[in-house]
């Protein structure tokens, strides 16, 4: 094996376990592309401020571009007996052009080295991401478009409270999803910060051009303190924050679409292509891609507590600790896009039982505060209204009744202020209908709400 680059210190080969403890090129060669268009960009600075000389910077530029497309394209298999995909395309680069290749890394530390990588490769991920969303969004949006008649429960406490619809219910989770996307936003701006030039800790002494390399990798910004750069890992826990966010908020529609699959409910069938049988079982339609989802975000608290715990005793700056930060926010990364995929299919190609939604929402009398509403709008105080229509919700169960099928005598032997107009009073889809309050379940407001989930879909799609 060739000697390390770092060599020159040691007087004694390095254990070979000690070599595979050290090495972290099994999971940081997929940040090659990153890695090296921070070459390209900082050995242009270099020949740009005579540093080095021009036509050596050229032809490193060169040779880092084909070497990036001879990776791509299998041509170049990555050696996983390096140390770090630094390394690899390092030695890659002097082994096929002599010297030049080692004036590359003039000015510039491994440790300044990786965090500009995790950033570039970060801000493609956060950006795909949000794409994602984007479609989870569109999807919701067209679903509740389909349903905006059809009346099921609103729960509180599990138990039945009043009746909203199938669309306003979804588009609950479009509020989340969209949070998600801006919150992303907001990490992606803490990312979008360039730290080469920081060097090991204490910047260089050649003539840097710091923002000249931002302007080449389209950086907004540089790092304004040179040991920050090389140790602040904030950005990648801010993103494993977002993630876990963004997960609970899948877990939870995960546990909702488990429950509305069930017999119980029986409001939701899942095509086949997004659900599972059973071994044994022949009847058997199991949602295994929401349960996995609802698992899956406890793998991604996990990798959030991962980075916590390895950041929170370091003293400035660099310390080895740090490499185990890739790992971790590549498994969040990677599993909340796969969620958010699959998430998206099997709620798109679901099939809605609006029958069995509106048989549920007639039980429970999700239309007692309507009675009472109605009662007050008839002059009844309200808590009177409170007593006597809980009182005819205990004669209905007793007799057999609902609301809507409770004889008018009925109704007007606990207040003469019952009239035939009682009747549309809790009719459940008057009841939602009326609901007109600005972010209410009515049809006007839940027309809106998807119009400003598209038009919010849009504006980012134009960015």
């Amino acid at each position: 094996m060739a000697d390390k680059m770092w060599s020159g210190r040691s007087q004694k080969a390095l254990d070979s376990r000690v070599n595979d403890f050290n090495s972290s090129i099994s999971f940081d060669w997929r940040m090659y592309s990153w890695d090296i268009a921070g070459s390209i960009a900082h050995a242009t600075m270099l020949g740009e401020q005579g540093i080095i000389e021009k036509k050596e910077a050229d032809k490193i530029v060169n040779e880092l571009t084909k070497i990036r497309e001879d990776i791509a394209s299998g041509a170049l298999p990555i050696d996983f007996e390096a140390e770090d995909i630094h390394m690899f395309v390092e030695a890659e680069l002097t082994k096929r052009i002599g010297e030049t290749g080692k004036r590359l890394h003039t000015a510039r530390s491994r440790n300044d080295q990786v965090a500009l990588d995790i950033r570039l490769y970060l801000r493609q991920e956060i950006r795909a991401v949000q794409e994602l969303l984007a479609d989870l969004l569109t999807t919701i949006a067209k679903k509740a478009s389909d349903n905006i008649q059809a009346v099921m429960p609103g729960f509180t406490h599990l138990q039945h409270g009043q009746p909203v619809t199938f669309a306003h219910y979804i588009l609950a989770y479009a509020q989340m999803i969209r949070r998600d996307m801006e919150r992303l936003d907001d990490v992606y701006v803490r990312t979008d910060v360039m730290p080469l030039g920081s060097c090991a800790l204490a910047a260089t002494t050649y003539p840097l051009n710091r923002h000249r390399v931002a302007e080449l990798l389209g950086f907004s910004a540089v790092t304004e303190n040179s040991m920050d750069g090389v140790s602040d890992r904030d950005f990648v826990i801010e993103l494993a924050s977002a993630l876990s966010i963004m997960m609970m908020h899948l877990s939870r529609f995960s546990e909702e679409i488990i429950l509305w699959c069930s017999s119980e409910f029986g409001f939701l069938e899942l095509d086949d292509a997004f659900s599972t049988g059973s071994s044994i079982m022949p009847q058997k339609k199991n949602p295994d891609i929401a349960e996995l989802v609802r698992g899956k975000t406890g793998r991604v608290y996990g990798d959030l507590t991962t980075l916590l715990t390895m950041m929170k005793n370091l003293p400035l700056a660099y310390n080895k600790d740090m490499q185990e930060d890739k790992e971790a926010i590549f498994d969040a990364v990677d599993n909340a896009k796969l969620c958010l995929e699959l998430f998206t299919k099997m709620l798109d190609t679901a099939a809605v039982r609006s029958d069995a939604m509106l048989q549920a929402a007639k039980k429970g009398f999700m239309n007692a505060t309507d009675c009472a509403d109605y009662l007050v709008r008839k002059g009844m105080a309200f808590r009177d209204a409170y007593k006597i229509t809980g009182q005819l919700v205990a004669h209905c169960i007793k007799e057999n009744y609902i609301f809507e099928t409770l004889p008018l005598k009925a109704y007007q032997s606990f207040s003469p202020l019952f009239e035939n107009d009682i009747y549309e009073a809790v009719d459940l889809i008057h009841c939602v209908n009326e609901r007109k309050v600005y972010g209410g379940p009515s049809e006007d407001s839940v027309r809106h709400q998807i119009a400003e989930i598209n038009s919010f879909v849009k504006s980012k799609q134009e960015l």
